[in-house]
C-alpha cells in the first residue's frame, strides 16, 4: 500500500484541530461516559486506530491498566504520535505503543487486539478496503470493531463497510446512531 497524502492533515491543521478537541473536551466533558459504555476491561489490547492527539487514547489506557496496551495508531501523522508521547509521559503511562502506519498497515501482531476503535476518522479514509482489512488482521476472532461514522452520513459508512468484504454486508436500514460495534460474527450494535 503506497502512502496516500489524502489521508494526511497539513501539521498546521492539526495542531488547529487538537486546539479545538481540548476545548471542546473541556467545556463539554462527554467522552469518559462515551468510552465507558465500549466496554473495556482491565488486561484488555486496544487498538485507537486514527489516534489523532491522543483524546481516547489515554481514556483506553488508564481503563485496560498496567496488564493491557493501548496501541495508538495514527496514518503518516508523526505528529499525532508526537503528541501522544507527550501526554504519555505527563499522565506517566506506559502501557500506550504509538505506532506509525505504512500506508494502513501497521506491525502490530495478528489477532492480538481484544478491540480496535476507529473513531471520528473513517470519512477521511481514501482507501476504506486497505484500512478495514488490517483492522480484520489484528483483531481477534472474537474481538470488536468500533467504527464511528464521523463526518460522514451512515449511509456512506455503510457503502464503504459493504466494499470492503473484510467484515459482512450490511444494509443501511439494518443500523442506525453515531457507531457501530461489528464482531466477526457480523453482531451490530448501536452505541
Amino acid at each position: 500500500m503506497s502512502k496516500d497524502s489524502r489521508d494526511q492533515m497539513p501539521d498546521f491543521a492539526f495542531r488547529m484541530m487538537s486546539a479545538v478537541m481540548a476545548l471542546e473536551d473541556w467545556l463539554f466533558p462527554r467522552l469518559d461516559k462515551r468510552v465507558a459504555g465500549f466496554g473495556i476491561r482491565e488486561g484488555m489490547t486496544v487498538v485507537d486506530y486514527g489516534c489523532g492527539p491522543g483524546r481516547y487514547t489515554l481514556r483506553f489506557a488508564r481503563l485496560v491498566g498496567g496488564e493491557g496496551k493501548v496501541y495508538a495508531v495514527d496514518v503518516l501523522q508523526a505528529l499525532a504520535l508526537e503528541y501522544v508521547r507527550q501526554k504519555m509521559q505527563a499522565n506517566r503511562l506506559k502501557n500506550i505503543i504509538p505506532v506509525l502506519a505504512d500506508g494502513y498497515k501497521t506491525d502490530i501482531p495478528e489477532h492480538s487486539a481484544d478491540m480496535a476503535f476507529a473513531l471520528d476518522m473513517f470519512f477521511g479514509v481514501s482507501d476504506p478496503v486497505a484500512l478495514l482489512a488490517e483492522l480484520h488482521r489484528i483483531v481477534r476472532p472474537e474481538g470488536i470493531l468500533i467504527l464511528d461514522d464521523g463526518h460522514q452520513s451512515r449511509e456512506r459508512t455503510l457503502e464503504k463497510l459493504n466494499w470492503s468484504g473484510t467484515i459482512c454486508a450490511v444494509h443501511p436500514s439494518d443500523i442506525t446512531g453515531s457507531s457501530l460495534a461489528l464482531g466477526t460474527s457480523c453482531l451490530f450494535q448501536t452505541l
